[in-house]
Formats: C-alpha cells, sequence, structure tokens
C-alpha cells in the first residue's frame, strides 16, 4: 500500500465520523441551517419583499415564500446577472452555472463564496465514504477520468459562468491534479464526438483505475475503445474497479456495461445539479444515496401527486415517509428560496434519510391520468432485461393518443437494442404487467379498454445520439427524458428508422 493510499484510509475514516455526526442529528442540522439562511437573507432584496425580518419558524417561511421554479425566480436573476448586487444573496455571486432552459432559454443559477465549496467535498465526500466502506483506496494512485463539460468560461459583468461540471474542474485538489484526465486542452473540446475520441487517444495506454460520468456518455466512451482496439474495456484497464455516475438511473445500462468492461467494477451514484449536491451514495450494502444536511441547503417536501392543487402541503424531513413520491423544494446558500428543482424523489430510509431520484415533475406520461413516472419505466425495463437476458443501449417511452384504424390509445416504447429478446412479445408484456403491478391507474386503464398494452418500436444504432447530437446536447451533462407527455421526442426517432 502506498504512502497516498494509507493517507486516504485514515482521511476517509474523520471524514465518515463527520457525516455520521450530522446524519444522525438531522432535525437540529436542517434548523440550524435555516435560520442561517433566513439571517442571510435579510440583507438581500429578496428577503426584505418577502417580510423574512417577520419570518422564525417554517410556519411563517410558508406564508412569506412561496414555491416557485426558474422562470419564476428568474425577474432576480436577471438582476444579478445585470450587475446588481444583494438581490438573492449579499454580495455577488462567484459563478453562474448555465444551463439548458425551457420556456426561459438559458437558464443561469447562482453559485457564490458559500455554496462552492459544498459542491466540492460532497463529491470527495463520497469517494472518501467509499473508501472507509469497502476498504479499496488502491485506485487512488492510478489515473481517475472525468467525462464533464469544457472549463472555459464566460464572463457576465464581473461574474464567471459556465456548465457546473467545466466550473468544477477548477477546485480539483492539487493531490487529484497528476491523476487527472483528460488533459485541460481535451477537455476544452466543445465537439462531443471530437472530444471523446481525443480522450481515447490520450487515456488508451494510462493505468486508468476511476472512471466517472453520465452513463450515456461514458457508454460511448467505452464503445470507442473497444472499437479502436478490439478488447474489453476491463482487459484495457486491467486495474479499472471504480465507475463513479450520476444524473440517470443506471440499471437500464447496467448490463451493458458488464459487456463492455468484461467484468462488474464498483460504483458510486451521486446526485449533483447546478442548484445543489443534494446526495451521495454512502453504503454499498445500501439501496438510495445520503441525503445532504449539512450543505447550506435547507428541504421541504411536497407529495408529486399534490403538487398542482393550489395550496400544496409543505413537509419538513420529519413528516415524510419512505417510498412516496415527493417534489424536493430547496433554499440554500447560493440564493434560491423555496425553489422547485423539478425533481421528484423518494425516501429509501429514514434513519439516516437516504433517496432515490424517480423522475421530474414534468417528466411523466399522463394522457389518460396514468401519472406513470420514470422510475416505473426503469423499474419495467429493468424487470424485463433481467427475465430475457436482453440488453439495451437506450430507450424513452411517449403516449401515442391518435393510432390508427379503430386501436385503442398505447404507450409507444422505443428502444435500442444491444442484444434482442427472442421474444420482443414477451419483451413487452413483462414491461406491460410491470407497469400494471406499479401503477394502478394503468392497471384500471388497461383492464377498462381505454388503453390497449404497450407497443415497442425498435431503433437503430445511434439513433438517440444522433437525436441528441440534433438538438444540439450531445455529451456532457445532458440528459434523454425516460418519457414524455407528448410525442416530440417520439416524433424525430420516428424519422430515424
Amino acid at each position: 500500500m502506498s504512502l497516498k493510499s494509507f493517507a486516504a484510509r485514515i482521511f476517509a475514516a474523520f471524514i465518515r465520523k463527520k457525516i455520521d455526526s450530522w446524519a444522525s442529528n438531522p432535525f437540529k442540522t436542517q434548523e440550524k441551517i435555516f435560520h442561517h439562511l433566513i439571517e442571510k437573507g435579510k440583507k438581500t432584496k429578496f428577503g426584505r419583499e418577502h417580510n423574512f425580518e417577520s419570518i422564525s419558524t417554517h410556519a411563517d417561511f410558508v406564508k412569506n415564500v412561496p414555491i416557485r421554479d426558474y422562470e419564476e425566480l428568474k425577474i432576480y436573476v436577471d438582476d444579478m446577472v445585470a450587475g446588481k448586487e444583494d438581490i438573492l444573496w449579499p454580495g455577488k455571486p462567484l459563478y453562474y452555472a448555465k444551463t439548458s432552459g425551457t420556456t426561459s432559454g438559458a437558464k443561469y443559477i447562482p453559485i457564490t463564496k458559500e455554496s462552492m465549496p459544498t459542491h466540492i467535498h460532497a463529491a470527495r465526500n463520497a469517494i472518501l465514504c467509499y473508501i472507509n466502506d469497502t476498504g479499496n483506496s488502491d485506485f487512488v494512485d492510478g489515473k481517475m477520468i472525468f467525462l464533464q463539460g469544457s472549463p472555459e468560461l464566460d464572463e457576465k459583468n464581473g461574474v464567471k459562468l459556465g456548465r457546473l461540471s467545466g466550473i468544477v474542474a477548477h477546485y480539483v485538489p492539487g493531490y487529484l491534479q497528476k491523476n487527472r484526465m483528460p488533459s485541460w486542452e481535451t477537455n476544452s473540446i466543445e465537439d462531443w464526438e471530437t472530444k471523446v475520441e481525443a480522450i481515447v487517444d490520450e487515456t488508451l495506454k494510462e493505468d486508468m483505475t476511476v472512471i466517472s460520468g453520465i452513463p450515456s456518455w461514458v457508454q460511448m466512451y467505452f464503445e470507442r475503445l473497444v472499437d479502436r482496439t478490439g478488447k474489453k474495456v476491463g482487459e484495457i484497464f486491467p486495474n479499472f474497479s471504480l465507475f463513479i455516475y450520476g444524473g440517470v438511473n443506471f440499471e437500464p445500462y447496467r448490463a451493458k456495461f458488464e459487456n463492455l468492461i468484461g467484468r462488474k467494477v464498483d460504483s458510486i451514484e451521486l446526485y449533483p445539479a447546478s442548484e445543489g449536491f443534494f446526495a451521495f451514495q454512502d453504503r454499498q450494502d445500501e439501496k438510495g444515496m445520503l441525503l445532504q444536511l449539512d450543505s447550506g441547503m435547507f428541504y421541504e417536501f411536497v407529495k408529486a401527486d399534490e403538487f398542482f392543487n393550489e395550496n400544496p402541503k409543505r413537509l419538513l424531513l420529519n413528516e415524510v415517509e419512505i417510498w412516496v413520491n415527493y417534489v424536493m423544494i430547496v433554499s440554500s446558500t447560493a440564493g434560491l428560496w423555496a425553489y422547485n428543482i423539478g425533481d421528484t424523489i423518494q425516501f429509501t430510509s429514514l434513519k439516516p434519510f437516504r433517496v432515490i431520484v424517480s423522475g421530474r415533475i414534468k417528466h411523466f406520461i399522463s394522457a389518460f391520468g396514468e401519472h406513470v413516472i420514470a422510475k416505473e419505466v426503469e423499474q419495467a425495463m429493468q424487470e424485463a432485461v433481467a427475465e430475457t437476458g436482453a440488453s439495451i443501449s437506450e430507450f424513452t417511452v411517449a403516449p401515442q393518443i391518435n393510432p390508427e384504424g379503430e386501436e385503442l390509445p398505447f404507450h409507444e416504447w422505443f428502444i435500442e437494442f444491444e442484444k434482442e429478446p427472442k421474444d420482443l412479445d414477451k419483451f413487452a408484456e413483462i414491461i406491460d404487467n410491470s407497469l400494471q403491478r406499479q401503477n394502478s391507474y394503468y392497471f384500471d386503464l388497461i383492464e377498462g379498454h381505454i388503453l390497449q398494452r404497450l407497443k415497442i418500436t425498435k431503433v437503430g444504432k445511434n439513433a438517440f445520439q444522433e437525436y441528441m447530437k440534433s438538438i444540439g446536447k450531445l455529451g456532457g451533462q445532458n440528459k434523454l427524458p425516460r418519457l414524455a407527455n407528448d410525442r416530440s421526442i417520439a416524433d424525430k426517432l420516428k424519422e430515424t428508422k
């Protein structure tokens, strides 16, 4: 064992003890953060306009600060981007994390001097918890790659802006700089396909031990490695032992990854976003990710099936239940206040609080009142793959409201198979039965002959990559929606057949 590996184990044990301290006192930890946020917020334009001076309890907060998404908070962000100070948080932000918007074009999520370290520490702590949990620290001596956006930053009125992953690249600690890949020059390449080829060139002869990124884009990197060498990734990199991912559920990709690698490797799931680093997997044998309660974020939760009510109840940690679908609302040291990040989560544990991401509040299918969510379609796909031995590269689901002739409407599943099942009808049946078990509304619609069973449409190799490329979202932190309530993606995929 190297000195670096030994030191990592000692540091990991220290950090684990600190994490256990706040995780075992969740309500006190959150209360402390709540009061800190309110005190800071009093000094801002937002705080003055929302009577922060009168807020001392959560009930006061609910009364004075409504839930908002980015579009509703944009008037304040626009002031900040224009160069004004003390708008959402004292002073000016350090950065803006630039993300793709929906109705408002580009979104500029503020990152402040106080919030920036929480992004870095959470990622570091995820790896340290893994070391403490497994005793595996040898990988720290090898090369590590983080597939991410360009670190080149622009500037608006004295504040730098870029993709979150590119901003974070400026904070890689010194002790990892020699291990980190790709090079700054390669990381700065904007075109994703060119960038992947350059990364393959740089890494082929290196001792890669850790590989990190969104699964769909890491898969593309792995495929290029295999195409270039004719070898499995695990043979190219014999010491590759840890895969770190976030952004999407890994399970639909697992079989494909194990085939590309040629063996199993440990993995760590992360839950980062421009708005905050919310959770990470802290135990290999526990389901869910540890919710970050001491990272300058105060959490509220609204039941997903009540979210669009006029005054949905905003719950605190002491009021949540496991396996209920919640919309997560965040107030933070970045200057976000009762902010709807758009994700839905479920708690897998309450001691400590661990979560899984179940989908997006805007990404669902409810064309007929079924309200099918991402977690349900991913679970159904996972069951079908496990039962049939098939493997997939990617998939998405859309409603078909107006089928031809006298057919009943149905859900259409667009699937890029890596290995097709021997019986496609059986594969579809397994998925459909799983959905009916998970979702009583879907079951009722099938039983009531409002919907017919789902249909599968096979798409060609790289069809999803071509779709993402066509909308300018190939690579980086971009993710394909698992499902949509319209056919905007479906119709594009139909054109690729």
